[in-house]
């Protein structure tokens, strides 16, 4: 009963981004940043409701769990909001080493080297492997 009273308090502005809010995923203990996706209502309020990151795909236009393929699921342990309430900032346990779907610790493995994008991390699974 007290999480439908919490979530239905929180009012977050779905509307100003065309349904869709930029998340931001970050290690709750190294503060590393993981990735970037998008929620929509329906995917904020079952992340509230089940504690494990649920975001929206725009590509397959549907909810997805983080991990429920790969087993890379996140435990979220902390939810922050920006001040114009269109952004979130999750906190997660990110169980298995791997939040990006190319098989590396953070999906930000590349950094910018004069004209080219060098890899910064090892990769820690074979995505042909893990998404047959």
């Amino acid at each position: 009963m007290l999480k439908g009273v919490i979530a239905t308090m929180i009012k977050l502005d779905f509307k100003k981004t065309n349904g869709l809010i930029p998340v931001i995923v970050q290690d709750h203990k190294t503060l590393e940043v993981l990735m970037m996706a998008f929620m929509n209502e329906a995917a904020f309020a079952r992340t509230l409701e089940t504690r494990k990151a649920t975001y929206f795909s725009r590509s397959r236009q549907s909810l997805w769990v983080k991990g429920e393929t790969s087993g890379n699921v996140q435990i979220v342990k902390e939810i922050r909001v920006d001040c114009d309430e269109d952004t979130i900032l999750l906190k997660v346990e990110q169980i298995g080493n791997a939040a990006c779907h190319l098989g590396y610790k953070s999906c930000f493995f590349r950094k910018v080297d004069g004209n080219d994008l060098k890899i910064t991390h090892e990769r820690i699974f074979d995505p042909k492997e893990v998404y047959k």
